[in-house]
């Protein structure tokens, strides 16, 4: 499998405070990536770095043929097209109901309604919210709306999922459903990055460890 994510000598600032020190390090296309680091170690940072909201200050990085250091806007909004982002605080579009939300990247790449409609109804089933896709976000419970979120993601079937800590806070039985999502669509060949305080006991898949500690990035596996 070839790299799909290069970053080479790279520093981050957070706030003009350099989080991330000089780090270098790699991630296959189809990888099954942990990334794992004490609150405020800059996890966050990096995450957001590979959604190009942040910008490295030094070294390079690459997604594909993506150079984020020099990424543009346009080019931005092209990267995006490709990535599926699951936030710690959802997300959801609180005025849109559950099908909407998750419609949303469809519709952005121009699918027609009803397509996209129909596509939504078979995401929602498949992480068992069908039931619920006339509802709002208010009206879903926390691990409902991380799976809504996980269903948006999902759904242009992205080369690379990005999640902040997607299962804290959610209740062992939640977790481990939106764990399984992400082990299902890891298997379809999608790259997953998953930020989080350590990696959930009893993972039995084979995945790959980036640790940030003292602001430097380290491959453990």
């Amino acid at each position: 499998m070839g790299k799909l994510v290069l970053a080479k000598n790279i520093t981050i600032n957070y706030n003009d405070t350099q989080i991330i020190k000089p780090s270098s390090f790699s991630i296959n296309s189809g990888d099954f990536v942990f990334l794992t680091g004490i609150s405020g170690s800059g996890k966050t940072s990096l995450i957001k770095t590979l959604y190009a909201e942040h910008k490295i200050q030094s070294g390079e990085m690459y997604i594909g043929e993506f150079n984020l250091k020099k990424i543009n806007k346009s080019k931005t909004s092209l990267l995006r097209k490709h990535l599926g982002v699951v936030f710690q605080d959802f997300k959801l579009i609180s005025e849109w109901n559950i099908i909407k939300n998750v419609m949303l990247p469809l519709l952005i790449t121009g699918i027609d309604k009803s397509n996209a409609k129909e596509m939504a109804m078979q995401y929602l089933n498949k992480v068992k919210l069908s039931h619920k896709a006339d509802k709002f976000p208010f009206e879903l419970s926390g691990g409902e709306q991380q799976r809504a979120a996980i269903a948006r993601a999902t759904i242009h079937n992205p080369v690379m999922i990005l999640a902040d800590e997607p299962i804290s806070g959610l209740d062992e039985y939640s977790a481990s459903l939106v764990m399984d999502l992400f082990i299902e669509a890891n298997k379809l060949g999608i790259t997953i990055v998953i930020a989080s305080h350590s990696i959930p006991q009893n993972f039995d898949i084979l995945f790959k460890q980036l640790h940030i500690e003292k602001g430097k990035i380290y491959e453990l596996a």
